[in-house]
């Protein structure tokens, strides 16, 4: 009986797991991901497993379990296994006159931070809750282990099960920005040499930024620390139940601020947390808008290490193609590191924030800091082993205040299985970090997710709200001055 097992085993495809699924996996830094989304219909439990048998499991990681041991030379593999659906799917008991639903969605969604993934299956499981709160009928909470692959990659797979509401038969579509660098086949003889220079300037900032921002990832590793405010982690912040808190904004009002300003959504929404921090901020310090008080804000060092992923995002055609005829496609776990400056302060000009954000957002987009630390800490797994390299991103995410991300939704409203979404909210926790701030756009919304350790932070839903009154009062003041612009 054993030597069948084995020998079954011994046919079942493998595939060794990626230097950053390993350091996923490590006790120190054991990261999952939570995707709560929202339905705008009351839940039907058949109907999402008989979805997620044709879609999610169709894919090599979500039916693979993993072996830390057994693979070749020792080292941890992924083995393709048959997945029940049944098993990942859980459907609580909740009373359906509960007094308070949407404390009891926050309440549960801790509660599975709280609660180890069992490695003997598939590093998945949705929970589907029938809890009508003020912002949906049902709700299905998607929680996957992070060593299953990276955020883009996981929102991008999750998308390819979706289908707009208006076509059932249609993917969502997902803006992508074009990026065009240099002259046209038609530029003149003068035009191109202009080119010539702005390219070479470029590659010149290129490596000065690079140089500067692998120094401070190098100082940051030896000594340098963020400033000690109300929002830096405590030691073992990581295995503290988080709590998770979200809000929803409109886009347009988000897209009115960037077409004013002439930015990207990206600079905006920097723009307003930025805002959001400095007022949560001045409330625990109790400061008042003075001169002194906002010299002393603007000393506070206070950065965000954020999680580049470097390798080209698979489309959801592509992904959505291979769940459908069960073929292989590009995945998996390749990032770096980078760290993002916050400036807080008293503004008097709220608008100040957003032009502070671009700033940093053009000055970082120069830069092959994510580049190199990828490189480095790939160098070090490999020379000094899985621990020494989990000390190393550890130490650097010890050193900074929060995390920080954006990703980009559909343009149109979604439905999952037969159940309209009306809104979608990713979390990461498992992370040494107290703070964790998560932007989602989704058709005409952003959502915007807070993780917080409750021992730090005690007051989440104050920052969410400091966060969207930040936007408010951004807005006006694009709109007193008159710098509206239509978006056409």
């Amino acid at each position: 009986m054993g030597e069948a097992k084995n020998k079954a085993r011994e046919t079942v495809e493998e595939e060794p797991l990626s230097p950053c699924s390993r350091l996923f996996n490590s006790p120190d830094f054991n990261c999952a991901i939570i995707v709560t989304m929202g339905s705008r219909v009351k839940g039907d439990t058949p109907a999402i497993i008989h979805g997620l048998e044709h879609t999610l499991v169709n894919h090599p990681r979500f039916s693979s379990i993993l072996e830390m041991n057994n693979g070749k030379k020792g080292k941890p593999r992924w083995v393709r296994t048959k997945v029940r659906v049944e098993e990942h799917v859980i459907v609580p008991d909740i009373d359906p006159n509960i007094e308070n639903p949407d404390q009891y969605l926050e309440d549960y969604i801790s509660k599975l931070t709280t609660i180890p993934m069992d490695l003997s299956k598939p590093l998945w499981e949705m929970h589907l809750l029938g809890l009508k709160t003020s912002n949906a009928e049902s709700f299905a909470i998607l929680k996957i282990h992070h060593s299953l692959g990276d955020g883009m990659s996981l929102m991008s797979l999750l998308l390819a099960c979706t289908r707009k509401t208006s076509d059932p038969e249609a993917l969502p579509t997902v803006a992508v920005q074009k990026k065009r660098f240099g002259p046209n086949c038609n530029s003149g003889f003068f035009n191109k040499i202009w080119w010539l220079f702005v390219g070479l300037w470029f590659i010149i900032r290129l490596l000065f930024n690079t140089f500067v921002d692998i120094l401070m990832f190098a100082l940051t590793i030896f000594f340098l620390r963020d400033t000690e405010t109300p929002l830096l982690a405590k030691p073992g912040s990581e295995l503290t139940p988080k709590r998770f808190i979200h809000r929803i904004i409109s886009f347009d009002d988000v897209k009115l601020v960037k077409n004013a300003m002439k930015m990207t959504v990206n600079d905006v929404l920097l723009g307003v947390t930025q805002a959001g921090l400095s007022r949560y901020l001045s409330r625990r310090y109790d400061q008042e808008a003075t001169p002194k008080s906002k010299e002393s804000m603007r000393k506070i060092r206070l950065r965000s290490a954020i999680m580049i992923n470097l390798r080209p995002n698979t489309g959801i055609e592509a992904l959505a193609d291979m769940m459908a005829k069960k073929s292989k496609c590009r995945w998996g776990n390749l990032f770096g590191y980078i760290l993002l400056p916050f400036s807080v302060g008293l503004e008097t000009d709220p608008l100040e924030y957003v032009r502070q954000a671009k700033a940093t957002i053009d000055r970082k987009k120069n830069s092959l800091e994510a580049v190199f630390s990828m490189a480095f800490f790939k160098l070090i797994l490999k020379v000094l082993g899985l621990k020494a390299s989990v000390v190393l991103v550890r130490k650097v995410i010890h050193s900074t205040t929060l995390s920080f991300s954006n990703v980009v939704g559909p343009k149109e409203e979604i439905t999952f299985h037969g159940h309209p979404l009306n809104y979608i909210s990713p979390c990461v926790f498992g992370h040494p970090h107290a703070l964790t701030l998560h932007f989602q756009s989704y058709a005409n919304k952003v959502i915007i997710s807070v993780t917080a350790d409750p021992t730090v932070i005690p007051d989440p839903h104050k920052m969410c709200d400091d966060l969207v009154e930040s936007l408010k009062i951004i807005k006006s003041a694009v709109l007193e001055r008159g710098l509206y612009e239509i978006d056409v």
